[in-house]
């Protein structure tokens, strides 16, 4: 694991199973943020090593020109084993230790329920960790020191490949654009007419239109042109009525 760039907290740390997971389901509520003067974390679990289309090396390279779009604080990669991740102790530790470094306010995760099984067990993984990584018996270290407890104060999944219906719905219409630059860092994975390898569902031409027609059918719902929504682990609160949008 390459934590030389884990050098800051954060106030939001998202993780993703996949290169590319986070950035066609958030980057927009991420560049937002980060334009508001937030601190934005990336954590990818796995290369992506199984995809269809491209290879290791290839995605690499994409992530760090998606990455640069984006101007996070830092992204670094877990190197799971993609498709065959599990929720072990080992990579519980490992994630716990990154919370602990991060000490994010908000975690961003996969959704609970896709059609891939890596996010929802990702989903399943980083939820357990945010919990775990508050509890004092469970002893991780940094540069030969001892962490401290950290348990992030909101937990919440974006949406992927599934419909689902969201708790949180972010206005992202000022930043749709960069949001399309940034996925189509990911040239080997989306709609290349060009392209000699095997076709895959999201390699189609109607993937990329489908996240221009979910943002639309997002952002028609709160009355803006674009969105992205989010579920969220638990029931949120606020200060009175007239704080709500």
């Amino acid at each position: 694991m390459d934590r030389r760039n884990l050098n800051q907290n954060v106030d939001i740390l998202v993780f993703g199973a996949h290169p590319d997971d986070i950035e066609l389901s958030c980057s927009g509520t991420i560049l937002k943020h980060i334009d508001l003067g937030y601190r934005v974390g990336l954590i990818d679990l796995t290369r992506g090593e199984l995809g269809t289309r491209g290879s290791k090396k290839i995605r690499d390279k994409e992530t760090k020109i998606a990455t640069s779009l984006m101007n996070t604080s830092f992204r670094i990669n877990l190197n799971m084993k993609d498709g065959l991740f599990n929720i072990s102790d080992d990579n519980k530790l490992k994630v716990i230790s990154l919370i602990r470094s991060a000490k994010p306010k908000i975690v961003i995760a996969n959704s609970e329920n896709d059609r891939h099984p890596d996010h929802g067990r990702a989903a399943e993984l980083i939820k357990t960790c945010c919990f775990l990584s508050g509890l004092e018996k469970i002893t991780t270290q940094y540069d030969n020191q001892i962490q401290d407890t950290w348990r992030p104060e909101q937990l919440f999944y974006y949406i992927q490949y599934n419909q689902i219906t969201p708790d949180v719905i972010i206005d992202i219409s000022n930043y749709f654009d960069k949001k399309m630059e940034i996925i189509k860092s990911y040239s080997s994975q989306f709609y290349n007419p060009k392209s000699k390898e095997t076709k895959t569902v999201i390699s189609e031409k109607n993937f990329l239109e489908s996240i221009d027609y979910r943002s639309k059918d997002l952002g028609r719902i709160i009355n803006v042109k674009h969105a992205e929504g989010f579920k969220s682990e638990r029931i949120l609160s606020i200060n009175n009525l007239f704080d709500l949008n």
